[in-house]
């Protein structure tokens, strides 16, 4: 009994030994390591990333900077001749820091600023020097109350915007007031309503119709 014990071990031994290299075959390969070449391509891209990175993180602080003085700007130029206005705007180094597409924005609509009446340009004046100083959090609000304004039909926008500009005079209890009044709630839907009372919640200029189209800082 013993024997035949033995011959039993010896031949679970043998087929051990006969499959382990099979299962050695399927075991996971190791991946394997990237080539100089790859490497040196990662680290390519990588530091590509940072530099546009960077090139944007300047782009924004030039663009801040930029806004930050335009009413000044303009109050300073606003009286000389377009070709001179747009002469100082060229030479003006937080200007020279803007991407060209936003500097041809600018140019754009500084030559539109121009051909505003002077009470209109008044008003711009008056709604760019309110914006400067905004906290972040209004100035967030105002564009996303902006943005949606934007998808509205051009007739309804225009609608939404005198009636911001008359709010304007107004204390905010008395914004609320015409809000909930009868008469803009058969003049404007529920959502209409819901961003004037965004626009009543911001510091308004007196004449305010939120046409920040009109800005050249936009």
């Amino acid at each position: 009994m013993f024997g035949r014990a033995k011959v039993v071990g010896v031949a679970l031994a043998v087929l051990w030994l006969t499959t382990a290299p099979l299962w050695a075959q399927h075991a996971p390969a190791k991946p394997a390591r990237p080539h100089a070449a790859q490497k040196q391509e990662q680290r390519r891209e990588q530091e590509q990333k940072k530099q546009e990175q960077q090139k944007q993180k300047e782009d924004r602080q030039a663009e801040r900077a930029a806004q930050n003085h335009a009413g000044d700007w303009l109050r300073r130029y606003k009286d000389l001749p377009p070709d001179q206005q747009r002469q100082a705007l060229e030479k003006d180094p937080d200007f020279q820091k803007l991407p060209p597409h936003r500097q041809a924005q600018l140019l754009q609509r500084l030559q539109h600023f121009s051909s505003l009446p002077p009470q209109q340009q008044e008003r711009i004046l008056n709604r760019m020097e309110i914006r400067e100083h905004l906290t972040p959090d209004q100035k967030r609000q105002a564009n996303q109350l902006n943005q949606e304004m934007r998808q509205l039909p051009p007739e309804r926008r225009q609608l939404l915007r005198k009636a911001i500009g008359r709010m304007s005079s107004l204390t905010p209890e008395q914004r609320d007031q015409l809000i909930d009044s009868d008469e803009f709630k058969s003049r404007f839907s529920d959502h209409e309503r819901e961003l004037l009372s965004g626009a009543a919640r911001l510091p308004l200029a007196p004449g305010d119709g939120g046409g920040q189209n009109e800005t050249p800082n936009q």
